[in-house]
């Protein structure tokens, strides 16, 4: 059974950074150095918004808007981690963050599992 475990969540203040971290278990090490990985968040009283995705080496990535030039978001297939830097934190990205992983890169990519998420508060 495939488990995403998230890490690293916790109370800062704005401009400050924080590292979450993904740890999967219960799949195959092709099945996951091939999976596409994404952050997602939801924040209180909103609907949950992609974050950053990766493909399965690493070498592209996709951000939205709201998080580009400050988030960066990298994995380690040997260790079978997905990480999200955050740097410049800001009140606005107070949400409880989740990673999910996909077989597809694409903006349209379907997730097939998902985290129970870890809180990221910041306060200002």
């Amino acid at each position: 059974q495939v488990q995403l475990v998230e890490s690293g969540g916790g109370l800062v203040q704005a401009g400050e950074s924080l590292r979450l971290s993904c740890a999967s278990s219960g799949q195959s090490f092709t099945t996951w150095a091939t999976a596409a990985m994404a952050w997602f968040r939801r924040a209180p009283g909103k609907e949950r918004e992609f974050v950053a995705r990766i493909n399965w080496d690493g070498s592209d990535t996709a951000y939205a808007d709201s998080v580009k030039g400050r988030f960066t978001i990298s994995r380690d297939n040997l260790k079978s981690l997905l990480y999200l830097q955050m740097n410049a934190a800001q009140p606005a990205d107070t949400a409880v963050y989740y990673c999910a992983q996909s077989q597809d890169f694409s903006d349209y990519a379907e997730y097939d599992y998902w985290g129970h998420g870890t809180q990221v508060t910041v306060s200002s």
